[in-house]
């Protein structure tokens, strides 16, 4: 509802936003984050977070530029990238997280500052041009009236929500976040569950990272620090609670088209971009108080209706750590 009626505002008092062609723009601009956000979504719902998924993004891109440079042919290329990203997300923060029991939290921003050096130190900062055909045709290649990264939007939506909705990793990623000791008694490999869910969102990293090269035409070594912080604030815009083990894809998509919409209506406007990092931040405030408001309040109902002190897994700092940190 609250996205209807922004659009429909920004739409009367601009009218060349609800345009044919602007409505395509935004659609393609919020690409990145919206595939971002798809793999972050299953993170959050673990009770987790990822931090890294900029540089992790600007590495698989900075990997497929050199693959290119070195004659790999691009489908091959492409796959390295992407696999690269999974292994980034799964073997490096979901093993720390899953297997350590370090904080997501600590994990990611560690893993943020060493990948973004990483990519720094790889391209010597410089962008490497990327004039692979099959990769610069991607944003241009429209069918049915949708550009290349609006298809790889859909597709890796309809995947994840497969996945979310259809597959016992999806089950059994809600388990871990809803309770990690009662997913341990159920018998469900939670360092295995953690590791995958950390593995996707470095593959929707990578995949992102692939798409804005497609977009610009160089691997850019620049990490866009604003991304994961859009991401979390789509998905918790989405319903998905901090706490872990509720929300979906679809509340994120909602999200991430409000987050658009919002940026899209702004910039025709004319308003700065750092406004709009003002508004990204204030609506990331205010998801955070709605999902600690939300908690508080199926806290209080679950307490009345039981007549008994809440769940020992909301009410016990102890356990409070224990699933952050996973």
């Amino acid at each position: 509802m609250v996205l209807v009626v922004v659009f429909v505002v920004l739409a009367i008092a601009q009218p060349v936003f609800a345009s044919a062609q602007n409505l395509q723009n935004l659609l393609t601009s919020i690409s990145v984050l919206w595939i971002v956000a798809m793999g972050m979504t299953l993170v959050l719902i673990t009770a987790g977070a990822d931090l890294s998924v900029a540089p992790i993004g600007a590495l698989a891109g900075i990997l497929l530029a050199k693959l290119l440079q070195a004659g790999i042919p691009a489908w091959l290329a492409i796959i390295i990238s992407l696999v690269g990203g999974a292994a980034l997300g799964g073997l490096v923060n979901g093993t720390l997280i899953g297997r350590f029991n370090v904080s997501f939290f600590v994990v990611t921003l560690g893993t943020l500052t060493a990948f973004t050096g990483i990519v720094n130190l790889w391209s010597n900062t410089e962008s490497i041009p990327v004039n692979e055909p099959v990769i610069l045709n991607l944003a241009v290649t429209r069918f049915l009236g949708l550009s290349g990264p609006v298809w790889i939007m859909i597709i890796i939506f309809v995947v994840t929500l497969f996945i979310q909705q259809r597959t016992f990793f999806g089950r059994d990623v809600y388990a871990v976040g809803g309770s990690i000791s009662a997913a341990r008694l159920s018998g469900i490999r939670v360092p295995r569950t953690i590791i995958l869910v950390y593995a996707f969102s470095g593959l929707c990293a990578a995949i992102a990272g692939i798409v804005a090269i497609s977009r610009i035409g160089v691997a850019s070594p620049q990490v866009d620090a604003n991304l994961p912080l859009q991401a979390i604030a789509a998905v918790l815009l989405g319903g998905t609670a901090l706490s872990g083990g509720t929300g979906g894809v679809v509340g994120t998509a909602f999200g991430v088209l409000f987050i658009g919409v919002l940026s899209n209506g702004l910039s025709i406007a004319g308003v700065p971009s750092f406004w709009q990092q003002i508004v990204t931040g204030v609506i990331l405030v205010v998801a955070v108080l709605a999902d600690r408001i939300g908690l508080r309040r199926r806290t209080k109902s679950t307490t009345e209706t039981s007549g008994t002190q809440p769940p020992e897994s909301i009410t016990a700092p102890e356990e409070l750590a224990a699933k952050t940190s996973h």
